[in-house]
């Protein structure tokens, strides 16, 4: 298999919305075709079941529901590039600090859950087939560190955790016999949690084909922890690794938004400079380490949201979204200065250098 070099541009249809727009050597381009210029391969796309309130508000966020995914994934395939469909399995974000049941689930558990994840994994990945879209590859849960489907499937219930990603995982290779299963962990740098997540699996004979890794310098330490994990973990259960998510900023500047999460502290921790010339070294020796892991079994690096301009009203949730969410943190574009283009959207150094890289 080639070496993946893909980006998750899940909020591009609200930015495109909002009058996003995207240059490569001063010339506009659709962004799914530039980014193939860039020598892209791989398009990460997350799916949420029903991002809406109960009035049909949406959520925010890129509002990924199962028709703006199958309208960005006929964008992807349409560009040459392969699509990793993220399912999240919630109405809006999951990671290790939330993994809400979607609305319509909640009263659900057991083997009626199962069921529904089952069911739920048949339909959207045969509505995509329907629409002549087979991913590449297919991601059970999103950051699942701490489980999914809470409480069920908390990682401190580990059976039942393990029963709701086979479910998926059946479904997906009943539907998608050829595509690639990822289980995603968050903190690529923590050897002890990979040992320890993946041991306590183990029993249960999950059947997937690669350990996706999130790595951000700025919190998680450097490449050479996160390739000594890899290697690691890729040859004690003879899987291949990936860094599904990584970012790093090309800027201090908040660039006029709310919640930016990179600053001088964070650019500091990584040992990298603030700059498109510290960004793009950044991910030139992030994709040069991963292609070193042993046994060819790093195959691959995804850049996230590296398309998100710093549009005010583009951010990762709207006011119905946070309530639902109930979280407190300002709502805004946490990610405008680690993007892959400036502010007027024209491509950074890091972009332009990949088909180098």
């Amino acid at each position: 298999m080639y070496f993946i070099k893909g980006m998750d541009v899940s909020m591009i249809k609200e930015l495109e919305d909002h009058g996003a727009k995207y240059f490569l050597d001063g010339k506009e381009e659709d962004i799914f075709k530039l980014l193939k210029k860039c020598s892209v391969n791989m398009i990460r796309l997350r799916l949420w079941r029903d991002p809406y309130s109960k009035d049909g508000e949406s959520y925010g966020g890129g509002t990924n529901d199962l028709s703006t995914t199958i309208e960005l994934a006929k964008r992807t395939i349409a560009s040459g590039m392969q699509l990793l469909l993220d399912i999240h399995y919630s109405d809006f974000w999951a990671d290790p600090a939330k993994q809400v049941k979607p609305k319509a689930w909640k009263d659900i558990s057991g083997l009626e859950l199962e069921g529904t994840v089952y069911g739920y994994t048949l339909q959207v990945l045969g509505e995509l087939k329907e629409s002549g879209i087979v991913p590449e590859m297919i991601q059970i849960g999103n950051e699942i560190t701490n489980g999914l489907l809470w409480p069920d499937g908390h990682v401190d219930h580990v059976q039942n955790m393990a029963m709701l990603l086979k479910a998926g995982i059946k479904a997906a290779r009943t539907v998608c016999p050829d595509s690639k299963i990822v289980l995603h962990l968050d903190f690529g740098t923590n050897n002890a949690l990979y040992r320890e997540w993946f041991k306590d699996l183990e029993p249960y004979e999950i059947d997937y084909d690669v350990i996706g890794m999130s790595y951000y310098p700025h919190w998680n330490g450097s490449i050479s922890q996160l390739i000594d994990n890899m290697n690691d973990i890729s040859s004690r259960y003879d899987k291949d690794v990936m860094v599904a998510e990584t970012s790093i900023g090309y800027t201090l500047s908040t660039l006029g938004c709310n919640g930016t999460v990179y600053g001088s502290d964070e650019e500091k921790a990584t040992g990298y400079p603030a700059s498109q010339q510290g960004q793009s070294q950044f991910l030139r020796d992030l994709i040069e380490s991963v292609r070193g892991v042993k046994n060819n079994h790093g195959i691959g690096v995804f850049y996230w949201e590296p398309e998100w301009l710093p549009i005010p009203d583009c951010t990762w949730g709207s006011k119905v979204g946070c309530r639902y969410m109930n979280d407190e943190v300002e709502a805004g574009n946490a990610m405008a200065n680690q993007a892959l283009f400036d502010a007027a959207g024209n491509a950074n150094e890091a972009l332009i250098a990949l088909p180098k890289m």
